[in-house]
């Protein structure tokens, strides 16, 4: 019999006595149906425990075992294209199991034990081996290969290998003795808590961006690779639609995306849409580089909570072997909701508006594991983190959102009335910022053109100087401005509309490299030096909006193919009849 039995359930929250065994973080099975559960807290011969699954049916006597270790996860090749729940249980496997509703007490592991990978071992016997030694390699998707590491603290020398062959996880693939003569098995699988982050040799400053294609992200609101962003948003601004277009067309090795306490609709919606869509650089599925984890809002609140630890823990298992990896959590909010809901039942003292106190420290704790780091193996790799967040009522005040503007550099502001108008991307260019841009400056001149950051400073202020006017125009009307800042107004118009504003369901303005976007914000620029050259000779804003040029220009994102830049020119020579045309008139 178990040394120790249940006291009390509280919803996910289990009282648990019967001795002083138990320790913080350790994993446990919970009752009769051995549900998967966590120690959060130790008070003399009362234990609490956080239970990932459905209490239903627990009730005090009934026995508690533990595994003595703290909650790890089975990481080897064969997480790329599969999906778990919170606590990294596949889906399928589930299903298989318990049909389409979760089961209580299944315990399956993450990676299929039976299938058998191609392996090919890198060293020998008697070679020296170090944390962060290649020891064994298999191609785990056409796209991505697996590539097995010594692990942190294990330091020796090869005693034993396998010849080259077909392996499953769990073979013994290496012997490695250490200085004391003690053997460590090193296979295709390794097991790794989710609570601490993994090592790394050190972090790198981030001097790269991520390329996502969305010309209002790369150009005004750049994210780098091993960066943190936040998408604050209301109810239906974008959020997950964004989340989704980053996930498809980011320049990032490994895409995990994490449904943490979403609806099940929107989470149909991404395992549908991924499961069907080709890798624009390989032309090969996305989902041989994607991790999707799911979390919906009917399952466990508990295992909403440790699903952010779970993604961001695969996520760096990837980043080790020197791949760049972004991570998609969709809601952090709702994360904070589980966090806040566990903490009530555990009688915590509240904070503001009924959140923990520690919930800054937990934010801290998930956006900081992001970063561009030198692996132990002596390789670059990252881990980037863009986190949506949900705030009641589009309030921005709140505190999940101002919490988590601490700790991200890059801030997407969502707005429902851009939403609410179809502009999309719905991102305010008046209330998002990103403190990467001055950092950035050089790879743009370097690997796009130094015209990149003037451009888009000058687009920027555009913007800004048509918000000034905007106030103006509310209290007496647009016909009382002067005609340079009437044409401030047109071009930030056309900005809005030709360049701001991307159609995700065409294929030409879906996704838009670095060098197109450049050329788009000249040809705009042109126009409006163009046409500012004509206002200072007096020339009316009317004669030139009368060609039609302005409305031309903004059909440009759907009418130039990422293909066939050199349209850009016939562009040039439109502006420049028109800007003719109308000159000769006023001649």
């Amino acid at each position: 019999m178990s040394e120790y039995r249940i006291y009390s359930v509280n919803g996910p929250v289990v009282k648990v006595v019967g001795g002083k065994g138990l320790a913080m973080m350790d994993m446990v099975f919970a009752g009769d149906q051995q549900l998967i559960g966590e120690v959060v807290g130790v008070e003399g011969d009362m234990t609490t425990v956080q239970v990932y699954e459905d209490t239903a049916g627990l009730a005090p006597g009934q026995p508690v075992t533990t595994t003595g270790s703290p909650m790890a996860l089975m990481l080897g090749p064969g997480l790329l294209g599969n999906i778990f729940d919170g606590i990294a249980r596949p889906l399928k496997s589930l299903e298989a199991i318990s049909g389409p509703f979760l089961g209580r007490g299944v315990n399956i592991p993450a990676l299929d034990l039976e299938k058998k990978w191609d392996v090919e071992i890198t060293v020998n016997e008697g070679d020296p081996v170090k944390p962060g030694t290649l020891y064994a390699q298999c191609q785990e998707t056409s796209a991505i290969l697996h590539r097995c590491l010594t692990p942190a603290g294990l330091t020796g020398t090869v005693t034993r290998v396998v010849p080259n062959g077909p392996y499953t996880v769990e073979d013994v693939l290496v012997e490695v003795s250490d200085a004391r003569g003690k053997v460590t098995e090193l296979k295709l699988a390794t097991r790794c808590t989710i609570r601490g982050a993994r090592p790394i040799a050190q972090r790198l400053p981030i001097h790269r961006p991520l390329i996502t294609g969305q010309r209002i992200l790369d150009t005004l609101f750049p994210i780098g690779k091993g960066g943190a962003a936040a998408i604050p948003g209301p109810f239906g601004a974008g959020k997950t639609m964004t989340q989704h277009q980053l996930a498809k067309w980011s320049d990032a090795d490994i895409i995990v995306y994490l449904g943490c306490g979403e609806r099940g609709n929107e989470m149909t919606q991404a395992l549908e849409e991924f499961s069907e869509l080709k890798d624009p650089r390989t032309g090969l599925p996305l989902m041989n580089r994607t991790i999707l984890i799911a979390n919906t809002s009917n399952m466990p609140v508990a295992a909403r909570e440790a699903s952010v630890y779970t993604g961001m823990t695969i996520a760096e298992y990837y980043r080790d072997m020197g791949y760049h990896v972004a991570l998609m959590a969709d809601s952090t909010s709702r994360w904070a909701e589980a966090l806040r809901e566990i903490s009530g039942r555990l009688e915590e003292m509240p904070a503001e508006e009924g959140f923990p106190a520690y919930l800054a420290s937990r934010l801290a704790e998930f956006y900081e594991r992001a970063g561009y780091v030198e692996t132990l193996e002596g390789k670059e790799g990252s881990v980037t983190v863009i986190g949506a967040v949900s705030p009641q009522g589009g309030d921005f005040s709140e505190p999940v959102t101002q919490n988590t503007k601490r700790f991200v550099r890059c801030f997407w502001a969502l707005d429902r009335s851009l939403a609410y108008a179809r502009h999309f991307p719905s991102i305010n260019w008046l209330n998002s910022y990103s403190e990467y841009t001055v950092d950035f400056k050089d790879w743009y001149s370097e690997n796009v053109s130094p015209d990149f950051a003037p451009c888009r400073q000058r687009i920027a202020n555009l913007l800004r100087e048509e918000s000034q006017l905007m106030e103006i125009v509310k209290l007496i009307g647009s016909d009382i401005l002067p005609e340079n800042q009437k044409l401030i107004m047109e071009t930030a118009r056309l900005i809005r509309l030709g360049f701001l504003q991307q159609n995700s369901y065409n294929p030409v303005d879906t996704y838009v490299p670095l060098k197109k976007q450049l050329l788009m914000m000249q040809t705009i620029l042109r126009l409006y030096d163009g046409v500012k050259e004509g206002i200072d000779r007096s020339i009316p804003l009317s004669q030139y909006t009368a060609t039609g040029i302005f409305d031309t220009v903004v059909k440009m994102k759907y009418e130039i193919p990422n293909e066939d830049l050199s349209k850009f020119d016939d562009y040039a020579a439109m502006i420049d009849k028109a800007l003719e045309q109308v000159n000769i008139a006023n001649s």
